[in-house]
């Protein structure tokens, strides 16, 4: 903030006292002069005075009360006109103040009003000059006279016209703080939004990870569990399975929550060190990822990545198939994470309600203007237990609204589930080389 800014704010705050201070010092000298002008024109010395103190004390509060400033001094101004006296120099000038203050200051009605009064009041006051002191022909009295009420009226005018662009500026800084205020106001707003809407991905994130690894843990646990007498074989890979799954799920979790906070820089690193691989060098010979404790950065899962998760499953005892149909498209980051979510999603909700001996289906049809993404089982459907607490379907709606795509989820004719969402494709996605080719997995 610069000092006129700071003088300017200083100023507003005080404006009752900084007129009142002014009022008295320019006072001093107004009340003399005018009372020796009220001499002049044959009123005693107090009765000049009195009227010149009178009609410049109001303008102490020219700009706190600028409609009762203006009226006190128009009002003992018409008091000197009706007395015999036309003028009161410098007392008189309080009227181009007043006009001024109240033109800046006040509403639109009054300072319309004051300058009115002011044109009425300069004849009124030209009138009076002429008639006690001309002694020429009618003719010139009128000349004169015409002549003395335009010179005040423009004078007037001119006044008036300088505080009307005074008042724009000050209405244009007035909406310019507002706007600032509101943008302020509309960027907390938006933070605060922001955060929120991060928060919710975050936590539908988690859920996902958790409850299909949680999922697939119990799975294999209670399968081990129960083959571990007969086939020890069958508990060592459920074992194996258990641990692969939660290293999965740890790493999930790990680069999803990393975002949170900064990687820690080594002692004497330069900007932008810790940002290598998994626990390999960085530039300044130290280590990121593991060593330094900080999240391992590795693409978020895509639709690619669909036959791992189907993979997974079938791995936890239950009999899943993937079927590619159509021309594999590169997607963007944020559609192709909504597939493998909804994917994800759809298989725990199998693993945990689909039954015993469920066979399970994920079809992934690319079409030419959206992919169709469908999973369907031949479990136990609606009549599976739930204890109401999931947010997996919402989360798969909200995952599939995001996009611009549509979600339903039901039981299917003749028994089983089927969760069906079609996203739409952005207009020339390039082929994916990396998908498998067309056909049936598993």
């Amino acid at each position: 903030m610069t000092w006129w800014e700071r003088l300017t704010r200083w100023e507003e705050r005080h404006q009752l006292g900084i007129d009142l201070s002014l009022m008295v010092l320019t006072g001093l000298v107004v009340v003399p002069l005018g009372a020796s002008m009220g001499h002049a024109w044959g009123a005693s010395t107090f009765g000049g005075a009195a009227l010149s103190a009178l009609m410049w004390a109001p303008l102490a509060w020219r700009r706190r009360n600028p409609v009762a400033s203006v009226i006190a001094v128009y009002a003992f101004g018409l008091v000197h006109l009706l007395l015999g006296i036309p003028l009161l120099m410098p007392a008189d000038v309080a009227v181009l103040v007043a006009l001024y203050s109240i033109t800046v200051h006040g509403p639109r009605w009054a300072h319309l009003t004051a300058m009115g009064s002011a044109l009425v009041g300069n004849l009124f006051m030209v009138s009076g000059l002429l008639l006690q002191s001309w002694t020429g022909t009618a003719t010139e009295l009128a000349i004169s006279g015409i002549g003395l009420w335009l010179f005040a009226s423009v004078t007037a005018l001119a006044v008036w016209a300088f505080g009307l662009v005074r008042r724009s500026r000050r209405v244009t800084i007035a909406a310019l703080r507002d706007r600032a205020e509101r943008l302020e106001v509309e960027r907390d707003q938006q933070a605060r939004i922001a955060t929120a809407a991060e928060r919710t991905r975050i936590a539908r994130e988690m859920h996902d990870i958790v409850a299909h690894s949680l999922s697939v843990v119990v799975a294999q646990a209670d399968g081990g569990r129960y083959a571990a007498a007969a086939d020890p074989e069958a508990a060592t890979r459920a074992l194996g399975t258990i641990a692969e799954t939660g290293r999965a799920a740890l790493a999930d979790m790990r680069r999803l929550l990393g975002v949170l906070r900064e990687p820690e820089r080594v002692p004497g690193a330069p900007a932008g060190a810790g940002l290598g691989g998994p626990g390999g060098p960085d530039a300044a010979g130290g280590t990121t990822g593991a060593a330094t404790g900080a999240a391992p950065y590795t693409p978020q899962p895509a639709e690619h990545d669909l036959e791992s998760l189907v993979e997974q499953v079938r791995s936890s005892g239950v009999r899943a198939s993937l079927v590619r149909m159509g021309t594999p498209r590169r997607l963007p980051p944020g559609i192709g994470l909504t597939v493998y979510r909804i994917c994800q999603e759809a298989l725990t909700n199998v693993l945990k309600h689909g039954g015993p001996d469920v066979t399970v289906t994920v079809l992934a049809q690319w079409q030419p203007a959206a992919l169709v993404l469908e999973i369907t089982d031949d479990g136990r459907g609606a009549a599976a237990d739930s204890d109401g607490a999931g947010q997996g379907l919402l989360g798969m709606r909200e995952r599939a609204t995001m996009v611009g795509g549509t979600l339903s989820a039901g039981p299917r004719p003749g028994g089983g589930f089927r969760v069906r969402a079609e996203l739409p494709l952005p207009p020339g996605a390039p082929v994916d080389d990396r998908a498998a080719a067309p056909g049936t997995l598993g």
